[in-house]
């Protein structure tokens, strides 16, 4: 089959690679017919998530057709369309039974002695297509993907029903529920968002159907904080804006009742602080650049909540705990259970409340799947989504 392999930095390639086959009784193997490229796809990208081998499949926002199933799996049957979440979990476990399905104990296959628990102090659950800190599943940005625990995980899209309008709960819109869920949103809230990627944008939509008064949308491109007006909120261009200060005067001086970090480890950003943290990672004193995170502390009100959606790595420098501590502030952060919210999301897609069509920006066949990385790289105000088809000579002639 034709899959996006890893090289090394910046370098992704399609290459012919081995078939995947059944080698559990619970899996499956699925046909992709639709497959994104993610925000944090970009921290493979870069390199600066660790244990990534030359050759690795990429990709863990996917969906397409059950080819073949485990004799184990009751669940799915040939000729189902799925979307699959990007979490792997077993169902069963302590934290499984508990919906925590990212912290799943029994789907990350890597040795426990690895760097996840050195780092975390606990084993994460399996990702896909995400190093082998999470296992070193092969993930979806290929031709047909082999589905672990898949009586758990992927959902049966029902007929009617376009790729386009589910492929999002795979990742990005459970992602963007979540952080505005761990916002603990009372009706009339002021919530700001940094970042208004695809993560961040679902965030705000959904903080609006929670009960936001005000949902405050900062960024720095143009077309995406077009997209962030157009979904209700309002805007703050960071580079035409003192971010605190423009908080600050939008909320009576109070701040915001919750705030959501939807950037993570390589924020950016025209600050003195910011610049301390580009040193620091240069000479690998860092691993991370937490300026959102800190902006995002500072502004928030005394007794507020701040909700952590975006990824980070390793370790910070100048967390402001002493400013964490002093106003009361709780925080709430994850990966996203992904399997806990897929029923209720698709039942809103389905009934018209929620639209994730309108961040597509681009479709493109697999085979340009380097370019289409690098259009989400380096010309995101252009690229807010980009939607890679395996099947396109088929679908396209």
């Amino acid at each position: 089959m034709r899959a996006l392999t890893w090289q090394g930095k910046k370098d992704v390639r399609v290459e012919t690679v081995p078939d995947p086959e059944i080698v559990n009784p619970r899996d499956a193997v699925i046909e992709v017919t639709s497959t994104a490229i993610c925000g944090s796809d970009l921290h493979l990208y870069d390199a600066v998530i660790p244990t990534l081998k030359p050759g690795d499949i990429l990709g863990h926002e996917f969906m397409g057709e059950v080819v073949d199933v485990g004799p184990g799996n009751e669940k799915l049957k040939k000729g189902d369309r799925v979307v699959v979440p990007f979490t792997i979990a077993c169902g069963k476990c302590f934290y499984c039974e508990r919906q925590l399905y990212s912290a799943c104990d029994n789907s990350n296959p890597a040795d426990k002695a690895d760097m996840s628990e050195t780092l975390y102090g606990y084993q994460m659950s399996g990702l896909f297509g995400y190093s082998h800190l999470t296992g070193g599943y092969a993930g979806g940005q290929a031709e047909y993907v082999r589905v672990p625990f898949s009586d758990i995980g992927p959902i049966v899209v029902p007929d009617g029903m376009e790729d386009d309008q589910v492929l999002f709960l795979s990742d990005i819109l459970p992602t963007g529920w979540m952080a505005a869920e761990n916002c603990e949103i009372q009706e009339g809230d002021t919530v700001a968002v940094w970042g208004c990627g695809p993560v961040g944008l679902f965030a705000i939509q959904s903080a609006l159907i929670m009960g936001a008064g005000q949902v405050i949308a900062i960024d720095h491109y143009p077309h995406r904080l077009e997209l962030a007006r157009k979904l209700g909120a309002s805007v703050i261009n960071y580079k035409n804006a003192r971010v605190y200060e423009a908080l600050i005067e939008m909320t009576g001086g109070i701040g915001p009742d919750a705030v959501i970090d939807a950037v993570g480890m390589e924020s950016h950003g025209f600050s003195p602080d910011n610049l301390y943290d580009y040193v620091k990672q240069t000479v690998q004193l860092e691993t991370d650049r937490p300026h959102v995170l800190r902006q995002a502390i500072y502004s928030c009100r005394k007794g507020g909540r701040v909700s952590v959606p975006g990824v980070y790595g390793g370790f910070i420098d100048k967390f402001p705990v002493g400013a964490f501590m002093q106003k009361g502030l709780t925080m709430r952060t994850g990966q996203t259970h992904v399997q806990k919210y897929l029923p209720m999301l698709l039942d809103m897609i389905r009934e018209g409340k929620i639209d994730t069509t309108f961040l597509i920006s681009h479709r493109m066949p697999l085979e340009d799947a380097a370019e289409a990385y690098r259009k989400f790289a380096y010309e995101q105000n252009e690229t807010t989504k980009v939607i890679l088809k395996p099947r396109w000579e088929q679908e396209h002639g």
